[in-house]
């Protein structure tokens, strides 16, 4: 099959690139690597990181450079992640369609092509928006939304590590090698800046005008908590709420009815600047969003003043290392407290259906990155 042969070359790859860098990888490893994709989701990083985790890697001491492989080869912007998940669709679509059809009564005729359809607009209910979805097609998206995978954003730091390459020779390493070797010059030895963890702040808009889109956007972020270590998730419609802690709860039901008590203003008016304000003085100046990723999930309709709005917006703008906005309304134009906003935000994306917030899931590493 083309996507079975497309699905090898890209792990493959992946074993090529581990072997460049070192590792000790045969060709039995590669076949079981491949063995266990067939069995698994390849479009889940975390089934091809933890399949190739337990097939490919043999030594304790080479997990740090599998993890770096495994983020430069998957996780680049021109890595293979895309493609899989075309082959993903694509193979869905090539089983149902080769799947023969057994004797059936009516009712059970009936029944089986519901849930062919069901099946086969799933692409559709992806693109979806959220306030035309039924309650069961709603439901459908939230379990596929406990599925999306957030990979957070990360930062280069001044700290360095040993490395196998780089541009920052490591003068130590290579000094102690040679006097093991009674002065004789030996290979040079590198090192490479370490990363870390960028913040991750969520700030959503739960007023009246966002009711069509408010429990998915807390779904999105319940995912984003659980997935990296530093996420804050706040509310606002009138005032500003901090529901992190509300969203610790292994349970996603539980975790959004303690989020929903928490916040006593849900569909609501909406005080944009005035709750942007409140959390640039009260949380910003702390250093909270300092080299973060913010992201406001909000359409910009604002009773408030937008002076008020643009002020906070420029000043969170200069506090923070990215800023992004995510409007659930679509069309042309935009909303008073869009304009305002616009000159400060450096992304501006949409949250209308599941396949926006997977885009923005897919975007949230390469925010991380520098500056240039």
């Amino acid at each position: 099959m083309p996507e079975r042969a497309a699905l090898v070359r890209v792990l493959v790859g992946f074993a090529r690139a581990l072997r460049e860098a070192g590792l000790p990888v045969g060709s039995g490893d590669v076949l079981t690597y491949c063995r266990a994709m067939t069995a698994l989701d390849p479009s889940d990083l975390l089934d091809l990181y933890w399949a190739g985790h337990a097939a490919l890697l043999k030594r304790h001491e080479d997990g740090p450079r599998y993890d770096e492989v495994f983020r430069r080869y998957f996780l680049d912007a021109e890595g293979p992640v895309a493609e899989l998940l075309q082959l993903t669709a694509e193979a869905a679509d090539d089983a149902a369609l080769a799947l023969p059809e057994p004797e059936r009564t009516g009712e059970e005729r009936e029944t089986d092509t519901l849930l062919g359809l069901a099946a086969s607009d799933v692409d559709t209910v992806k693109h979806k928006a959220f306030g035309a979805c039924t309650d069961k097609e709603l439901a459908a998206i939230r379990r596929m939304m406990a599925r999306i995978r957030l990979t957070p954003p990360r930062r280069r730091t001044r700290r360095t590590r040993p490395a196998r390459s780089g541009r920052a020779p490591d003068l130590r390493r290579t000094v102690r090698d040679s006097l093991r070797s009674f002065g004789e010059p030996g290979e040079l030895r590198w090192r490479q800046r370490r990363t870390r963890l960028r913040p991750l702040i969520l700030i959503l808009d739960i007023s009246g005008s966002m009711a069509d889109y408010s429990r998915n956007l807390l779904q999105f972020a319940y995912s984003a908590r659980h997935a990296a270590a530093r996420v804050e998730v706040f509310c606002f419609g009138t005032r500003l709420s901090r529901i992190t802690d509300r969203l610790r709860t292994r349970d996603v039901d539980e975790a959004l009815a303690r989020a929903a008590e928490a916040v006593v203003d849900w569909e609501g008016g909406t005080r944009i600047g005035a709750s942007l304000d409140e959390f640039v003085r009260t949380w910003g100046r702390r250093g909270l969003c300092r080299g973060g990723v913010v992201v406001i999930c909000s359409d910009g309709l604002d009773r408030g003043d937008p002076d008020v709005l643009a002020n906070a917006m420029a000043r969170l703008s200069r506090l923070s290392h990215r800023l992004v906005w995510t409007n659930p309304h679509r069309g042309p134009g935009g909303t008073v407290g869009l304009m305002v906003a616009a000159p400060h935000v450096d992304l501006l994306v949409s949250g209308h259906d599941l396949r926006s917030l997977e885009e923005l899931a897919a975007l949230l590493p390469g925010l991380g990155q520098e500056q240039r």
